[in-house]
C-alpha cells in the first residue's frame, strides 16, 4: 500500500510546527525520517497515524484520504507503534499483543492465537506471555508493542523511533524484521548509520519543512549534516555490507 504525504500542515496553539511537507513511501518500501530534535518529526507522523489532523493537506493510502477513512476500517490497514506509550492496567503481554487483533473481523480464538504466537516469536518476546506488561524493561516493553503492531496484520507500519531502550542485538533485529517484513514502513529514526543501513529512501526534516530526499548515499552528505545536525561527519562504507555509515566529530 502506498503512503503520500501531500502538502501536509500541522499548527498546534498557533504555532506551525510541521509546513506543506510532501512525501510518499511505495508499496512494500522502508523510508526513514530523520532530523534534529524538534524538526518535526513525531508531529508529521502523528498525523499518519491520525493522533493528530492536518491543518491542510492530506495523508493518502493508496489514494484514500485517510482521515476521512473509518477508524476501524484504517486500523486494518496501518499500525503505529509511537514514541511514547503507556499503560493504565497492568496486562499480560499476550494481552497487550492480543489488542493488535481488535480491529480485524471475522476472527477466531484459534486464528488470533496462532497471529499473535507468531507475532510474539518474531520478535523474541513468546516467553514473556504470562509477564504483567508493566513489569518489563523498556527494551521489552518495546518489542511488545511491535509484536502488537504485527499481530494487527497492516499493511502500513508507522514506527517513531522504535529502536528507543533497545541494545544494540535488538536494534539490528528489529529493523531487519520490518525492513523483510514486506510492509510499507515509514519510521522516524534517530540513529543515522542504522538509517543509512536500513531505508530505502530518506526524508530530511529541518524546521518543519523536507529539506532533502533520496537515497541514503545521497542525501546524508556531509554538507547537509552539517547544516541540519551542525556536526563533521566522515562518511566510510560497512566493510561486508557496503552500506554508507558516519564516523562524526563536533563542527571547528
Amino acid at each position: 500500500m502506498r503512503v503520500d504525504i501531500d502538502d501536509v500542515t500541522v499548527e498546534i496553539a498557533g504555532t506551525r510546527l510541521v509546513d506543506e511537507v510532501r512525501l510518499s513511501a511505495c508499496e512494500g518500501k522502508f523510508v526513514g525520517l530523520v532530523g534534529p530534535n524538534g524538526s518535526g518529526k513525531s508531529t508529521l507522523l502523528r498525523t499518519v497515524y491520525r493522533a493528530l489532523r492536518p491543518a491542510a493537506g492530506a495523508v493518502r493510502l493508496d489514494g484514500a484520504d485517510l482521515h476521512a477513512m473509518d477508524a476501524r476500517a484504517a486500523a486494518r490497514v496501518l499500525a503505529a507503534l509511537p514514541q511514547e506509550s503507556s499503560a493504565e492496567f497492568d496486562f499480560t503481554v499476550a494481552e497487550v499483543v492480543a489488542m493488535g487483533r481488535l480491529p480485524h473481523t471475522g476472527r477466531t480464538a484459534v486464528s488470533d492465537r496462532r497471529i499473535c504466537a507468531e507475532a510474539m516469536a518474531r520478535t523474541e518476546v513468546g516467553h514473556l506471555a504470562g509477564r504483567g506488561f508493566l513489569g518489563l524493561s523498556g527494551g521489552e516493553k518495546q518489542r511488545v508493542l511491535i509484536a502488537r503492531a504485527l499481530a494487527q496484520q497492516p499493511r502500513v507500519l508507522v514506527l517513531d523511533e522504535p529502536t528507543n531502550h533497545l541494545d544494540i542485538a535488538h536494534q539490528l533485529d528489529v529493523l531487519s524484521l520490518v525492513r523483510d517484513s514486506g510492509l510499507t514502513v515509514l519510521a522516524a529514526l534517530h540513529d543515522l548509520n542504522l538509517a543509512a543501513a536500513h531505508c530505502d529512501v530518506l526524508y530530511v526534516i529541518d524546521g518543519g519543512r523536507i529539506v532533502a530526499s533520496g537515497p541514503p548515499h545521497d542525501v546524508l552528505q556531509p554538507a547537509l549534516l552539517a547544516r541540519v545536525f551542525g556536526v563533521r561527519a566522515h562518511p566510510v562504507r560497512h566493510p561486508e555490507t557496503g552500506a554508507l555509515q558516519l564516523l562524526f566529530d563536533l563542527l571547528p
